[in-house]
């Protein structure tokens, strides 16, 4: 990884005020409902080095000083003497059947609630994951987990990584605008402790220490707000417009994220780059100023960020990059601190942090920015 990597300082923002050219943007779809869930059992750092029997000094010290306090986690289940049993790629891909099942079905539940919607009302079905391979996917296991409408229309979004979560979202933003009135609905759920790899590598060191099981869900609804079927009207008025996206492929960081197959221990393992958080920051501003641009919109006109919970030099990246403050990435931080990188749905545990705190007016602007293997970023534009 070299400096080659990182791009030249794009020029300003484009110079007319907010909401002149925002105006005349036509809004995507609304949202009007989030629901999250996690596995059942949560360690902290200590617990899970404790747990693994983890003594070297560079590794505690790498769990230690990684900002976060808590992750929900499945660890192996432990032998007679206590000590963790292996498990072998087939019982990690079980695990990742059960608790993507699991998570999703309850965030999927979850988000129907907020939205005041049944799950009669949806349509469209949209599933993200990267920590299993199934087939059938997780939309078919859903369906049927849950007893819904067998005639909806569904998409699995598989091995995208940690930003597929915006990548979704834009096909479901689509797919509800085309669809004036009707439900879609995107879920991410990514069992993380069913894409661990234990040894005595710093490499896979870096990653267990970092991920943690989640899933959330988001629904969306195109045309005027009222008319989500099911959905309670007052709530769909209040609900954020989907604006605009914007992407960025970093080719020349191709491999410094990436989940392959680890011959040594005959199992997939992923792979991160010790340079990406540089990488990826630097590029921030460049795909920030293109999710801007013919907006009318400058960077403070941004009253809310939620960028994905990538890791503490990540997110540091991205503010250094970005000149943001700790104040506007509390979200973020906090979801890292409490659950860890969630992966794909990360951003989504961040925006219903954001709505509890009841803080949005109408009429504020919102960056959702995630960022994973290709190296990629996503960003997308709201408005409330």
């Amino acid at each position: 990884m070299t400096t080659s990597l990182l791009p030249t300082r794009p020029g300003a923002p484009d110079p007319d005020r907010a909401g002149q050219a925002t105006s005349r943007l036509p809004g995507m779809a609304r949202i009007l409902g989030i629901g999250t869930a996690v596995s059942d059992t949560s360690y902290s750092q200590t617990d899970v080095l404790d747990a693994l029997d983890v003594t070297d000094p560079k590794i505690r010290s790498l769990f230690l000083n990684s900002a976060i306090e808590r992750r929900y986690l499945t660890l192996p289940p432990q032998g007679s003497d206590g000590t963790r049993l292996p498990e072998a790629q087939g019982d990690l891909l079980d695990k990742h059947k059960t608790l993507a099942v699991d998570m999703g079905a309850r965030a999927l539940q979850a988000c129907l609630k907020d939205a005041g919607a049944d799950l009669a009302d949806v349509r469209y079905l949209c599933v993200v994951t990267s920590t299993g391979f199934l087939t059938p996917g997780l939309s078919a296991l859903l369906i049927r987990e849950l007893g819904m409408d067998r005639h909806c229309s569904r998409v699995d979004i598989v091995g995208m990584g940690c930003n597929a979560g915006l990548n979704a979202l834009n096909a479901v933003s689509g797919w509800a605008t085309a669809h004036p009135g009707e439900l879609a609905v995107m879920v991410c759920a990514e069992a993380c402790s069913a894409a661990y790899a234990f040894d005595s590598t710093m490499r896979t060191a870096v990653v267990n220490s970092l991920f943690g099981d989640g899933a959330a869900a988001i629904a969306l609804v195109g045309g005027s707000a009222d008319q989500a079927a099911g959905a309670e009207p007052v709530r769909a008025q209040q609900a954020p417009r989907v604006l605009k996206f914007a992407s960025c492929v970093i080719t020349d960081a191709l491999d410094a994220m990436r989940y392959d197959w680890d011959r040594e221990q005959n199992r997939f393992s992923f792979y991160l780059d010790p340079h990406i958080p540089y990488v990826v920051g630097a590029h921030a501003e460049l795909v920030t100023d293109r999710l801007l641009a013919g907006t009318g919109l400058r960077r403070s006109d941004i009253s809310h960020w939620l960028v994905h919970s990538g890791g503490k030099k990540v997110i540091d990246a991205v503010m250094v990059n970005l000149g943001l403050t700790r104040h506007d990435v509390r979200h973020t931080t906090g979801v890292l601190r409490d659950y860890g990188n969630l992966s794909s749905g990360s951003f989504l545990f961040s925006y219903e942090r954001l709505l509890a705190e009841d803080v949005v007016n109408p009429g504020e602007y919102g960056v959702l920015m995630t960022m994973g293997p290709g190296s990629t970023i996503e960003t997308a534009l709201i408005q409330w």
